[in-house]
């Protein structure tokens, strides 16, 4: 196991209007010896916009807006601009986010090449139905039927007429092109997918049409452990080390307990070509442990979206419970090994029979019921009903 230390909340809600309701969920990225910080800022009735602090180190806080860094602007966004991830790529700053509109939640992009000047490029991910996609992917074959099976999710709307998009959040860029190619993770429920073009105008719909017809050869990674059995989503931005990129990604549990939120690192994916997973962890890096972790807008949440990297020790930024921004910090060689160790283990087949059962989603919920639509997810109430019914991570 690793041995991590939680370093506590980082940021908190102030009173100003923009953020009296909650922080969370940040883009980080460190320039010299300062971190800079944009997190989504919520305000009363589940209103999101983009603020901004810088710390001095991976953990002082010395500067911090008092008014939002971005706001919404168009309407894919009219509801919010949640959940930024930011990367810097040859000379540009690259944050991707989520784009809300009360309705739909899609992936969107805004470039800088200062830091403070951000262009927004819009949407980045395909404008499909639902329907349209579980067509396409049908029509693929050889994918996990969970990825047709969220019928609940899109159609308990009470109103037929309301346009529902499909959902592809999550959005994460890698910090260098790869083969000459920008590449990023989405994410389509319940797994990980990956994208490779060589510029952002390339995102055209005969793109799209053709990356849904060849689905499965884009999925990165999919639950397979008890603690991601519900679904997983790419996190914090990858980190290149010589054996590999490092994903620090969430994986959601259903418990009795409601949903459990947990910062699962890891998997270790090759460097030339990131669709090949190379290993991953089978336990979480770390899970709700703290009353402020546990306890929020929306219970049992850590959600890591960033990390600094400071001699060995890498710090990992995270919302915790939907209202806070907390880190926590490990040794980055610690988790290579445990990684590199992890191959070792399946190479030599150290597994036992009760590791198995033990770890693995217990055969997919015995294949969802004979291959029954699932039902639908129960939340448990929160302290706080902020949130809508589909604002999910």
């Amino acid at each position: 196991m690793i041995k991590l230390k939680k370093e506590g909340i980082i940021l908190s809600k102030t009173e100003l209007e923009f953020e009296n309701e909650a922080v969370l969920n940040p883009a980080v990225i460190r320039v010299g010896d300062s971190v800079y910080i944009f997190y989504r800022a919520v305000q009363l009735w589940n209103q999101s916009t983009i603020g901004y602090c810088r710390l001095d180190g991976p953990l002082t806080i010395a500067e911090r807006w008092e008014k939002p860094f971005i706001v919404s602007e168009f309407d894919y966004e009219s509801q919010g601009v949640e959940d930024p991830r930011i990367v810097k790529i040859d000379d540009t700053y690259y944050m991707s986010y989520t784009g809300y509109d009360g309705i739909n939640a899609r992936g969107a992009l805004a470039t800088s090449k200062d830091l403070i000047h951000f262009e927004k490029q819009g949407v980045i991910v395909p404008p499909i139905s639902y329907a349209h996609f579980v067509y396409l992917v049908e029509a693929a074959g050889k994918v996990n039927e969970n990825y047709y099976h969220n019928h609940k999710f899109y159609y308990q709307e009470a109103d037929p007429d309301e346009k529902i998009l499909l959902w592809d959040k999550n959005v994460v860029f890698f910090p260098r092109r790869i083969n000459g190619n920008l590449v990023f993770f989405h994410r389509i429920r319940p797994g990980i997918q990956l994208v490779s073009v060589k510029e952002i105008k390339d995102l055209t719909p005969e793109f799209w049409k053709d990356y849904f017809r060849n689905f499965q050869d884009h999925i990165v990674m999919d639950p397979i452990y008890g603690h991601e059995s519900d679904y997983i989503g790419s996190g914090c931005p990858p980190i290149e080390t010589e054996h590999g990129w490092i994903l620090i990604y969430h994986g959601v549990q259903d418990t009795n307990e409601g949903l459990i939120y947990s910062a699962c690192a890891a998997a270790l994916l090759d460097l030339d070509d990131p669709r090949k997973e190379i290993a991953r962890l089978s336990y979480p890096l770390f899970s709700p442990e703290f009353e402020w972790e546990k306890e929020g807008d929306v219970n049992n949440v850590v959600f890591p979206t960033g990390t600094a990297l400071f001699g060995d020790t890498l710090f990992i930024y995270y919302g915790a419970a939907d209202s806070h921004i907390a880190c926590a910090s490990l040794r980055l060689s610690d988790l290579v090994k445990e990684l590199l160790d992890c191959i070792k283990v399946k190479e030599n087949s150290i597994v036992t029979i009760n590791e198995i059962k033990s770890t693995l989603l217990p055969q997919t919920k015995e294949i969802r019921k004979a291959k029954k639509i699932p039902e639908t997810k129960k939340i448990p109430e929160t302290k706080k009903i902020s949130k809508t019914k589909k604002n999910e991570k």
